[in-house]
């Protein structure tokens, strides 16, 4: 497809998604960025995701819209975007991103699916498309969009900025450690986390955690982190773009499947993710620099640029089901079986570079 803008041409991105996969679509931004360096660049993203794209220079204003929107509420929005954009982006197949890229837009492209009549009717208020590759990384997926565009594709994830506080670092080699995912069914045990904090004390590391702000997440992070002095907890204290800087700095991170573990992925820091019933194919952390090698659906340990990904390797891995019980505060096995010393020799792997360089870990 050749595009042709104007000078000074006006784009929109929608994607109507959770934290981490608005953090993935920002390849997809800059390459856009790059190949049309006057363009004003918009983020139509859900209230609460914004913030995620603090400080990112690639875009000119960032618009959001309530998670659960009524019907005149998504219709208003539509009225208020109509045709204001020179090209508009659908970065999902759904109906809503669909529309709205389709009232904003001029030109419109985006995914889509193939196959049902619901499917050929986002296709024609697309009028152009890329079939999503329902085995393809998240990001991969999206820098076709670039690809049918014929723009150079740029495959770096672009981290939150802003002002950092000078004492959120400690002032000696330190691990972040995340313990709290979204939902229940992506969460390691308790004790595997108290465990994993005593080991990296006893390596001469300073530990902290962080975690969300939301009274959910401080009683969680509570029954983690009772009684555990070693650790520093900050959760809920930090913007993202301090939490970037946080991370970015750290000797090691470790994390389940969470957007803050794609952020630490994205950083070039060392990063230890732990994952359960989500498709690493799919939705694994992007490292610092791409992914050269798609990641394999399932291991014990997996190694990509500066991210080891951890799995219990059960036969039903990775079953891309919200847990055992198929619902968000279910338990799910394939988490509760992977062992600390596991995670820790993975820990291990990704501190040998610094444990070479510097005298100050154990």
């Amino acid at each position: 497809m050749t595009l042709e803008l104007p000078r000074n041409p006006r784009i929109l991105i929608v994607v109507l998604r959770r934290l981490g996969d608005v953090l993935l679509t920002t390849p997809l931004i800059r390459s856009l960025k790059r190949a049309y360096p006057d363009a004003a660049i918009d983020a139509l993203v859900f209230a609460g995701t914004e913030d995620i794209l603090a400080g990112n220079p690639d875009l000119a204003n960032i618009k959001v819209m309530p998670q659960r929107p009524t019907i005149r509420e998504t219709l208003a929005l539509g009225a208020r975007l109509w045709r204001r954009y020179h090209l508009a982006v659908s970065t999902q197949t759904g109906d809503r991103p669909t529309g709205l890229a389709w009232a904003a837009g001029r030109t419109r492209i985006g995914l889509a699916e193939e196959g049902s009549l619901a499917a050929r009717l986002k296709q024609r208020l697309l009028g152009e498309f890329v079939i999503t590759d329902p085995e393809l990384h998240r990001v991969a997926d999206l820098l076709r969009l670039a690809g049918m565009l014929g723009i150079e594709e740029t495959e770096d994830i672009v981290l939150p900025a802003g002002p950092v506080r000078g004492d959120i670092r400690p002032g000696r080699p330190y691990a972040v450690i995340h313990a709290g995912p979204m939902f229940r069914y992506k969460r390691w045990t308790e004790d595997g986390w108290r465990a994993l904090a005593a080991a990296l004390a006893a390596r001469g590391l300073a530990v902290v955690a962080t975690g969300g702000p939301s009274d959910a997440d401080r009683q969680y992070l509570d029954s983690v982190w009772g009684g555990q002095p070693q650790v520093r907890r900050l959760d809920g204290a930090l913007s993202w773009g301090e939490l970037a800087a946080l991370i970015g700095d750290a000797a090691v991170y470790v994390g389940p499947d969470t957007s803050v573990t794609h952020l630490a992925a994205a950083t070039g820091a060392p990063t230890v993710a732990l994952y359960g019933p989500t498709d690493p194919r799919l939705f694994g952390p992007w490292p610092a620099g791409g992914l050269a090698d798609p990641w394999v659906a399932a291991g014990t340990t997996q190694r990509r640029g500066n991210v080891w990904l951890i799995q219990n390797p059960l036969p039903c891995l990775p079953c891309q089901q919200e847990g055992c019980e198929r619902h968000r505060e279910s338990y799910s096995l394939c988490l509760d079986g992977l062992s600390p010393s596991q995670v820790l020799a993975a820990v291990d792997q990704a501190l040998a570079p610094a444990r070479r360089e510097s005298g100050a870990l154990a």
